[in-house]
């Protein structure tokens, strides 16, 4: 499982599935519980759109704006570091992940980026009537549904059940 992005020596885990299958609501609800089995997760989310964290009329955006190509913004409780990408190609993972403090994190969960070849968990909801990602995708390595299905050789979990993906994940990073 680590191995995956030269340089990254930490699990990196990510959920697979198509738009509205709930894996912001699965992970709001894993968070915790890995957290409570000890882990210190990061988390990279791949957004689809041209978002902004900062809002107009503040004065770190109209800096960034300005012509600054990274903002840090910090207070005495949190940072963010803004960087405006020059291209407009979908950002590298790896790239991505090397940005994380690994020293401070046991595991890395990734929500999205399901194109790239890296360990990931299929959220699948039949209901939605999307093809399975498995069929196509060798680096899945479990199926969380909401229906009993043939999942092949993959370990099937219930997607109601954050606890059992919670448990499936920490037998991973800590066998």
């Amino acid at each position: 499982m680590s191995g995956e992005f030269p340089g990254i020596t930490l699990p990196v885990v990510g959920f697979s599935a198509f738009s509205g299958t709930g894996k912001t609501t699965l992970l709001k609800q894993l968070l915790p519980m890995l957290t409570q089995h000890g882990l210190r997760v990061g988390m990279v989310k791949h957004a689809h759109h041209n978002f902004d964290i900062d809002k107009p009329g503040k004065d770190s955006y109209e800096l960034r704006k300005a012509g600054a190509a990274q903002m840090l913004v910090a207070s005495a409780r949190r940072w963010a570091l803004m960087v405006d990408n020059e291209v407009e190609n979908d950002p590298d993972l790896g790239d991505l992940l090397r940005h994380l403090d690994l020293d401070e994190l046991d595991l890395i969960l990734v929500e999205g980026f399901k194109h790239v070849a890296f360990t990931k968990i299929e959220l699948h909801r039949p209901s939605l009537g999307h093809p399975l990602l498995f069929r196509e995708d060798p680096s899945i390595i479990a199926i969380a549904s909401d229906e009993k299905m043939d999942s092949g050789e993959l370990p099937l979990l219930d997607i109601n059940r954050p606890e059992e993906i919670a448990d499936f994940i920490n037998n991973l990073v800590k066998p």
